[in-house]
């Protein structure tokens, strides 16, 4: 049987009076690259950080790696997280950032992440604040995979990047997934996630819209690409829909 690289049951969050992400229903099956797609304050940063644990849900529950609670240790163990702004010590070189993180977590293969730096021309002797916007995000996903992670999270990834960046960023992604690692990524740049998804998720005013393999999706919408889907499925189903 299929495991469920995260499941959510009635999931939601709420900030005060505003719910963020409310009644979030969802099965991601593993082997996949999935993309969470939507506006800017669509809830996006919210459902991820309540499926790695980060945050602690309003309502309902979520599980990730085939049922094990979000945020506990057999979770958090599996589980590679690189956030929006990259987060790096920006007065660290990236050898002091790989020591760092050996220290931190249980696994880290320190072999993958030299020899990952020294493909990519990064001097780990240099400040990581002294790196280009790009060598920082490939710095944060090395870290992050050199972990051995079963799943890997990324919060918009690349929307501080230029296209050539976000080209070889995701293409390191796709490389870690086709080792086996899955990959929940949320962006709203959709012509990048193009090549990579076959898993989306449609988020709207903290609601899901839409969920399924990329391909199903496309066939059932009879649309030619994830962009188009995206938007004609948002204007016909949102237009209507109050806070």
């Amino acid at each position: 049987m299929s495991m469920n690289i995260i499941e959510a049951s009635g999931l939601g969050k709420r900030y005060g009076g505003t719910w963020a992400l409310r009644d979030c229903t969802l099965e991601v099956p593993a082997g996949h690259v999935a993309a969470l797609v939507g506006p800017n304050g669509a809830g996006k940063s919210t459902l991820l950080n309540l499926a790695v644990g980060l945050t602690a849900p309003s309502a309902g529950g979520v599980t990730v790696l085939g049922g094990r609670p979000a945020g506990s240790p057999a979770a958090l163990d599996g589980i590679a997280f690189v956030a929006q702004d990259t987060p790096l010590y920006k007065n660290l070189s990236a050898a002091d950032m790989m020591h760092l993180t050996r220290n931190l977590t249980r696994h880290f293969d320190q072999h993958y992440a030299q020899t990952r730096l020294d493909e990519l021309g990064i001097p780990v002797k240099r400040k990581t604040g002294k790196l280009s916007g790009g060598q920082q995000a490939q710095l944060a996903l090395t870290l992050a995979l050199a972990r051995r992670p079963r799943l890997l999270v990324l919060d918009e990834p690349v929307a501080m990047l230029d296209p050539i960046a976000r080209h070889d960023f995701m293409a390191t992604v796709l490389a870690a997934a086709g080792t086996g690692v899955a990959v929940l990524l949320s962006s709203h740049v959709l012509t990048e996630l193009e090549r990579v998804a076959s898993y989306l998720i449609l988020l709207s005013r903290g609601q899901v819209r839409l969920a399924g393999t990329v391909s199903d999706l496309l066939a059932s919408h009879r649309q030619a690409g994830l962009e188009e889907l995206a938007l004609a499925y948002l204007r016909e189903n949102t237009a209507g829909v109050t806070k």
